[in-house]
């Protein structure tokens, strides 16, 4: 078994002061120890064991490995676009009172979005409450079937946004009140506000963009010579500088068939979880995309001297 000495500049200070300067093959000058046996060649170098401790010399094993190479791209941390959504109003009117008024908060479903003065949904309540109140009275001589005006008149208004919780508290109070809080019908962070408090609203106006980070993509932009090295729902890893270059597991998710003739740049897209919500939409990123590898000897990369003119290693 072969030995690869791995040395340090300290073996130049380490050796003694009886030692001679011989020349080895590769032409350097290198201080040596008399030579203890005629069987000892010129290239060769005898260390003591303080020699050896005092120069910080360790010795390790070539051994059978695997090697290969690894594509880096730069890359921006996007939304994922399929995890975003738009809450309009269904009916149309005036914004009173808005419940989240800034960029990125969070709006989980069923919490309070936004009041609405609608005089439409205003007389379609009272239309309701007149329908339950003829209903209670005359239905036990009435030839008119209330029972299904009340059930039209509830989808009307379940239709235009209010809940089944909302009607039920109508029926009870008995009062239409003038406003209409609407709920979220979805969660995520607030990324874009079209309203603000007092504006109208037209019917399937957009109200507020949420999107959820459960999960985000990383954009990165390749060159066509590095197309080979790309495959749909392929295993890469993701780095962020930001988060100490922690390694995130993903996949590509897309790559975009289009090549910018100008540049002859693509882009893909890399699909990675988010679960602590650590990841910002707007960080830098790296994509590591690993080449197939070929198996070979191997050792240690310290093992190896290096200058000018060639690489070479010692063997013990």
């Amino acid at each position: 078994m072969r030995y690869i000495f791995l040395l340090s500049m300290v073996f130049l200070w380490a050796c003694s002061a009886k030692e001679k300067e011989v020349r080895i093959e590769n032409k350097k000058t290198l201080p040596v120890t008399e030579k203890k046996s005629d069987m000892q060649a010129e290239d060769e170098l005898l260390l003591s064991d303080q020699q050896i401790q005092l120069g910080n010399i360790s010795v390790d094993t070539m051994r059978s490995g695997s090697t290969g190479n690894q594509t880096v791209l730069n890359a921006v941390l996007t939304f994922d676009q399929s995890r975003t959504s738009a809450i309009s109003s269904r009916v149309m009117g005036r914004v009173d009172l808005l419940y989240f008024k800034n960029i990125g908060d969070y709006v989980s479903t069923g919490s309070k979005l936004y009041e609405i003065y609608s005089e439409e949904l205003n007389n379609a309540k009272e239309e309701y409450l007149l329908i339950i109140r003829s209903r209670n009275t005359l239905i036990s001589n009435s030839a008119v079937d209330y029972n299904s005006l009340v059930q039209s008149s509830q989808n009307k208004l379940k239709l235009w946004g209010m809940s089944s919780a909302q009607i039920a508290q109508l029926v009870r109070s008995g009062v239409a009140n003038s406003t209409t809080t609407v709920y979220s019908t979805g969660s995520g962070y607030v990324t874009g506000l079209e309203v603000r408090q007092g504006d109208y609203v037209m019917e399937g106006g957009t109200i507020v963009q949420l999107a959820d980070l459960s999960a985000v993509w990383a954009e990165a932009q390749v060159f066509t010579s590095q197309f080979s090295q790309l495959q749909q729902n392929a295993a890469v890893t993701v780095r962020i500088h930001e988060l100490g270059d922690e390694a995130i597991n993903g996949t590509i998710s897309f790559v975009n068939p289009e090549i910018v003739p100008q540049s002859g740049i693509n882009l893909i897209r890399v699909a990675i979880s988010n679960r602590d919500n650590k990841l910002k939409p707007g960080m830098q990123a790296y994509v590591y995309l690993s080449n197939s590898k070929t198996s070979s000897f191997t050792l240690p990369v310290d093992a190896v001297i290096r200058d000018a003119k060639e690489a070479a290693v010692w063997i013990k």
